[in-house]
């Protein structure tokens, strides 16, 4: 149960804090908390506080000045995976895939703006009225996404969608049935094979937290450069790795740095394999052409509703900007891209591994699909409930170059 205090002792005793400290000056968490609890402690005497009441005080008084205040449980909450705040009345948390409203509400919406403006300057970007889109993370790596007004018009919006501490792995997802424990062998050695891979789903479909898996299947010896809007990939396994991300332009229009920009800086960077966080334009092209151009083994991802719906939007962000006819983007993407992983979050909530294809050559104009794996629902559901595998085909993987090179037996 969360304590309740009067705001006007709250107040008082954050006001007290800020004038015993220079937030200027870079104060440890630590610090600060003990500079809170002495105060705390010396203004509760004549409260009557019970030593519950006293920490919980402290907790309050310490999330809302070095943390994120009411919001701060949320966080540290590690059953919740997205935290929707709907202006200052309405927050909503996603738990199990399941989405319901909770009892908190900030007090204001100059309050609920501290919140994001700390958030977001904290990895040097910028949101306001004049520029009210931005994608930061917090510290511990998780997804901030932000509108504020006049484009919301329910007040200040923010979604934060959070990872686990540490990445899972397949084998991992295997046991929250993701996956097949043949998908994923499949896949670990495919990724050792150096087969590029591309994942495909949905908003909320689990592509980052798959590209995690598989980037954990990665030779530690290896070089990775990773290319993201905002970073979220979390490759502790990889020792040698240089993470990117984008950076917006200032209110003068100058400092734009977008994901084409980063891509080609990357190839004067040495890399083994090239990890591009999310495609969704005329970086497509560029991403294509660096797997083309020998980083065999790399990732990326893209939302759609199916591999080869994905191909298609593939095709369209390839040709933004580019004066190449449509056969030749083709052939690109055809000879680039080895692997589709497409993913879809169920009617049950879960999130699963739906297909598995390999991209082969050109076919009357078209790219051809090999499914390997294909998700199959059986008999046993019924409302409310899912019941299925991700199940082999007859299909026999049919460029098995790379596994031979790799000295590794074909699994397919």
């Amino acid at each position: 149960m969360t304590e309740v205090f009067d705001g006007n002792i709250v107040a008082e005793l954050k006001t007290m804090i800020s004038e015993s400290v220079d937030f200027r000056n870079e104060s440890s968490d630590q610090q600060i908390e003990e500079l809170i609890t002495k105060i705390v402690l010396d203004k509760s005497k004549n409260l009557y506080l019970s030593v519950h009441e006293k920490r919980a005080l402290i907790k309050i008084i310490f999330n809302d000045m070095r943390r994120l205040g009411v919001l701060q449980p949320l966080i540290d909450d590690e059953e919740i995976t997205e935290i929707m705040v709907n202006g200052t009345k309405r927050i909503f948390v996603e738990r199990a895939g399941s989405i319901s409203e909770t009892d908190i509400q900030v007090e204001s919406e100059e309050k609920l703006d501290d919140m994001i403006q700390g958030i977001v300057s904290k990895v040097n970007r910028t949101v306001n009225e004049t520029s009210p889109l931005v994608d930061a993370r917090l510290p511990d790596g998780s997804r901030v996404s932000v509108i504020l007004p006049p484009i919301s018009l329910s007040g200040p919006i923010m979604s934060i969608r959070k990872f686990p501490a540490h990445p899972l792995e397949l084998s991992e997802l295997v046991d929250k049935n993701t996956l097949s424990a043949e998908a994923a062998d499949v896949l670990s050695k495919m990724v050792k094979a150096r087969y590029n891979i591309f994942i495909c789903g949905g908003t909320g479909s689990g592509k980052t937290t798959f590209l995690n898996a598989l980037a954990a299947e990665i030779a530690q010896d290896e070089r990775v450069v990773t290319i993201e809007d905002s970073a979220e990939l979390n490759l502790e396994k990889i020792k040698n790795v240089v993470s990117t991300e984008t950076r917006s332009a200032n209110s003068q229009g100058k400092g734009d740095i977008n994901t084409r920009d980063l891509i080609k800086m990357s190839l004067r960077l040495r890399p083994d394999r090239i990890i591009v966080g999310e495609v969704r334009g005329a970086e497509a092209l560029d991403m294509l052409q660096a797997m083309n151009t020998g980083h065999a083994g790399s990732f990326s991802t893209g939302h759609a509703n199916s591999a080869s719906d994905m191909l298609r939007r593939l095709e369209t962000m390839a040709l933004i900007g580019a004066s190449l006819p449509l056969t030749a983007i083709r052939h690109q993407i055809s000879s680039a891209l080895d692997i589709i992983v497409h993913l879809a979050r169920l009617r049950d909530k879960s999130r699963r591994v739906i297909e598995i294809s390999e991209l082969l050559n050109l076919k009357e104009g078209e790219i051809e699909l090999n499914p390997l794996f294909i998700f199959r629902e059986n008999d046993e559901s019924v409302e409310g409930s899912l019941c299925g595998e991700l199940s082999r085909t007859e299909n026999r993987v049919i460029n098995t170059l790379k596994f031979k090179m790799a000295g590794i037996r074909v699994p397919l």
